[in-house]
């Protein structure tokens, strides 16, 4: 059983490791030629714009010049050695739904459920949330399908996309266990980028060029649906980032309604990322930056850090006297079922005075602090409980 223990950490490591590599190949690339669509000025020299060369921009970089140029809907002839960005696309999301595979899906029990939320068997767990990321594509797809072609579609696909990204983040909340809804709601986002990529981007730069070959008129539609769909990426990544490093911080999905914590991260993520975009649109065109998008999204992110502040506990002097036998109780109720003897989760244990009195930093932090532990809430630690943890702590952790 440790060994398993110790093989699958192992496999965790890597795929994380490898999925963290990805997406910054990824979202660096994807950000990088958003800021080059925003940035990109009219040529002036009459050579580049007999080629068809729509926009240009001059740039410095690691000790050399830089001159990137966009070719009105294409160029007059295909290059040889034409790059393609895709595979950083699709490598992400492969080693994403990895990581997403062997921690969640294939330990339902453990990080996938949680029975005080829905009595789920690990089966049916994991074809709900195999429903939510299927699902999403479908609606989002759907909604730029109909609506995203039309006068005023993308704010129409915008505030649909909006409105079912709240609602599933509320269902997931109600139905998985906090940290789990949180990496399901990004999951399901991220899937839609990467799908965008493989069934509306590529294909339509696929389309674009067999057009050039074939020495027909080039379709402008496919260019246009893909750039709608790489900006609606563009403001995906910064929730989708936000819900992955989310599983590290137990004091945003421990709370009571913690769908609201989710999705108010989210819109200051998007608002942040719009005010980036909207400041490559006005430095070109010599326009005020529009940084109140940013502020609004710090705005969100200090509200709830006060929401969410512990609050401070006026206490008398019997009150802060904690009993190590007390503490011991809460232990032995809450965290040795997973650290003794016989399974050593985490390389810890806690079955002794002196075990626990050399994790008590541990202890306090992922009990008390995070409140990542216990895992889900398994042992249905309260927050009493949590509180006299604190006050051992803060009093030395004594053991006598």
């Amino acid at each position: 059983m440790a060994l398993e223990a110790y093989l699958l950490d192992w496999i965790n490591l890597l795929l994380r490791w490898a999925h963290v590599v990805v997406v910054i190949a990824w979202i660096g690339s994807s950000f990088y030629f958003v800021f080059l669509d925003n940035s990109l000025v009219p040529p002036n020299d009459p050579a580049l714009k007999a080629k068809g060369v729509d926009g240009e921009l001059w740039a410095v970089h690691g000790g050399g010049f830089y001159n990137p140029q966009k070719y009105l809907v294409s160029p007059g002839r295909i290059p040889e050695n034409l790059h393609w960005f895709y595979w950083e696309s699709y490598s992400t999301w492969l080693t994403g739904f990895a990581l997403f595979t062997v921690l969640y899906l294939c330990q339902a029990s453990t990080f996938l459920i949680d029975k005080s939320l829905h009595a789920w068997s690990p089966a049916g767990a994991v074809a709900a949330a195999l429903s939510f990321i299927a699902v999403f594509w479908v609606v989002y797809d759907l909604a730029c399908r109909v609506f995203g072609q039309r006068a005023g579609g993308d704010r129409i696909v915008g505030m649909l996309v909006a409105m079912t990204v709240i609602f599933a983040s509320w269902l997931a909340c109600q139905l998985f266990a906090g940290r789990a809804a949180f990496v399901l709601v990004g999951a399901m986002m991220a899937t839609a980028m990467t799908a965008n990529v493989a069934h509306w981007i590529i294909p339509g730069q696929r389309k674009v060029i067999a057009q050039l070959k074939a020495g027909v008129p080039v379709d402008p539609l496919h260019g246009q649906r893909a750039k709608q769909r790489s900006v609606h990426n563009t403001y995906f990544a910064l929730p989708v980032l936000l819900t992955m490093l989310s599983n590290h911080y137990g004091f945003l999905y421990v709370v009571s309604n913690n769908w609201v914590v989710l999705v108010m991260l989210m819109a200051a993520g998007a608002l942040i990322r719009h005010s980036f975009v909207a400041r490559h649109k006005a430095l070109v065109a010599g326009k005020r930056v529009p940084w109140e998008f940013a502020g609004g999204g710090v705005l969100l992110i200090v509200i709830l850090a006060l929401w969410l502040a512990p609050r401070s506990r006026p206490m008398t002097a019997a009150a802060q006297t904690v009993q190590f036998t007390e503490v011991r109780a809460v232990i032995g109720q809450r965290c040795v079922m997973c650290h003794n003897e016989q399974i050593i989760s985490k390389n810890v244990q806690l079955h002794t005075p002196a075990l626990i009195a050399q994790h008590a930093q541990q202890i306090y932090q992922q009990a008390v602090v995070q409140k990542t532990m216990p895992l889900n809430n398994a042992t249905q630690i309260t927050d009493a409980e949590r509180d006299l943890l604190a006050r051992w702590f803060e009093a030395g952790a004594p053991t006598n």
